[in-house]
């Protein structure tokens, strides 16, 4: 009877034991769900350091097996819906490629991150807060990568906007907000807007000093009489002019290091797939940035069959534990595929013809579809990137919230109700401004149940003046 007390406790010891142990492996495999491939690479670096059984995976496979697996039921559903997709009207430019795209193939998208993203994380940080749009953040993203390695934004008519696939007004209404980011000078067309934007926010802008500006070749050739004479000013007042140019920055983006006019990589490439294999969207893991480790199961083989007692100890653990993210790194990609590709097939609409098809996605939504927790499909979507045709996005720009249809069909998402409201305000003309009421009445006939404080929010939301102001506005632009 004196053994009976001792032998609970034991139990107890081991029970706890093993359920720290499990949360201890839990908590790593949420971290690396959590984690972007980029990430998963700095953390991977630190784990192989400490465990003598791991070792990187350096070869390259020829497929991704779990993209297979997860596609192999979608692939033909999403076939069916690729019929109208045109590429080459629809193609957003997601990097500095031959093609404009992410889809290089051969190209080691590795090689093209720089340690020093900070130029864009910060511009992205900024366009969060500055617009409210949707529509708006996703073109404004993209205008990042179009910026030289000074900062400036050399084309800004027709020619971006077809390559962007936005209109001309969008790109005109966005550029004033995004001419006033820090560092100032940033999205300038040329080096003397740049500098007339930090002269602007000094309060030096003067009418003397933009003639100086227009005449930058002058002063390179440091010709001040003839400045002084278009500025009508005395020389010495040119040389003041002068001296205060060369306190400003002309290149914007210099003072961020090794500055590469690179999108954020994708951790999921979506594609378009050849016919001959059914056609449709292809999901797959970006292979180039993701990283791989395998278990030298030979070393641990030798180690155990020369060690003592606690060496042997020792090494299975660490096999255990070399065993365990192997399995967590495995959970992790199915499950990235599994979310990525669900995305893929509810948004269909989007890819082919544009945001206006932007459904309203929850994450509960894709929770349900395939069957795991909410919490989970919300590690999955944040900080994590899909390569798109269209671009490349955070896979949460993909969620939206809804507004009820009065054709009976799906709901349709407030980004694009939004899209719609900002398209009926484009094609206003003088003698036809549309007030909020006329909107909803628009609306309605798309089957669009909206009510006009609604209207009024979003058009707010879009930083669109009201129907009064529109008129004045347009007034003014057939009086000049």
């Amino acid at each position: 009877m004196s053994n009976k007390p001792t032998t609970p406790h034991l139990d107890l010891r081991q029970t706890q034991s093993q359920n720290l142990v499990m949360t201890q492996q839990m908590q790593q495999a949420v971290k690396i769900l959590q984690l972007s491939n980029i990430e998963l690479k700095d953390y991977l670096e630190e784990i192989l350091e400490e465990n003598p059984l791991l070792e990187k995976d350096e070869s390259t496979p020829e497929s991704d097996e779990n993209s297979d697996e997860v596609m192999s039921e979608k692939e033909e559903r999403l076939a069916d819906n690729m019929d109208d997709f045109d590429e080459g009207s629809y193609m957003a430019a997601a990097g500095k490629g031959s093609d404009g795209g992410y889809e290089g193939g051969d190209d080691n998208l590795a090689n093209t991150i720089s340690d020093k993203k900070s130029l864009r994380e910060h511009l992205v940080g900024q366009i969060q807060t500055a617009f409210a749009d949707q529509r708006d953040r996703m073109v404004a993203t993209l205008l990042i990568d179009e910026l030289d390695e000074s900062g400036y934004l050399r084309s800004q008519g027709e020619e971006l906007t077809e390559k962007l696939g936005c209109s001309q007004e969008r790109l005109d209404s966005l550029l004033p907000e995004l001419k006033h980011f820090e560092p100032t000078g940033i999205f300038a067309k040329d080096l003397a807007e740049c500098l007339a934007l930090q002269l602007e926010e000094r309060g030096k802008l003067t009418d003397e000093m933009e003639i100086l500006l227009d005449n930058l070749a002058l002063l390179a050739l440091h010709d001040y009489k003839k400045l002084a004479s278009l500025c009508e000013v005395d020389e010495n007042e040119v040389k003041d002019m002068a001296t205060q140019i060369r306190s400003l920055q002309p290149k914007p983006a210099s003072d961020y290091d090794h500055f590469i006019s690179q999108t954020a990589i994708p951790d999921v490439l979506m594609k378009k797939q050849a016919r001959e294999l059914g056609g449709g969207w292809r999901v797959e893991l970006n292979q180039d940035t993701l990283p791989r480790v395998l278990i030298n199961n030979e070393y641990y083989t030798t180690v155990l069959s020369k060690s003592d007692k606690d060496d042997k100890s020792y090494i299975r653990n660490q096999h255990a534990a070399a065993s365990w993210l192997v399995k967590a790194l495995d959970q992790r990609a199915q499950t990235i595929l599994k979310v990525a590709a669900e995305i893929v097939e509810e948004q269909n609409g989007f890819f082919l013809y544009g945001v206006e098809y932007l459904r309203p996605l929850t994450l509960k939504d894709i929770a349900e579809k395939i069957e795991m927790h909410e919490s989970t499909v919300s590690r999955v979507t944040t900080n994590k990137f899909m390569g798109t045709p269209r671009g490349i996005f955070e896979l949460k720009y993909f969620f939206s919230s809804s507004i009820s249809s009065s054709t009976g069909n799906d709901s349709v998402s407030s980004e694009a109700v939004k899209a719609r409201i900002q398209s009926l305000i484009e094609a206003e003309t003088l003698d036809n401004v549309l007030s909020d009421d006329s909107i909803v009445t628009l609306l309605e006939e798309q089957g669009i149940e909206v009510a006009r404080r609604t209207v009024a929010k979003y058009r707010d939301a879009l930083n669109i003046p009201s129907s009064v102001q529109r008129r004045k506005i347009l007034k003014n632009k057939s009086r000049s």
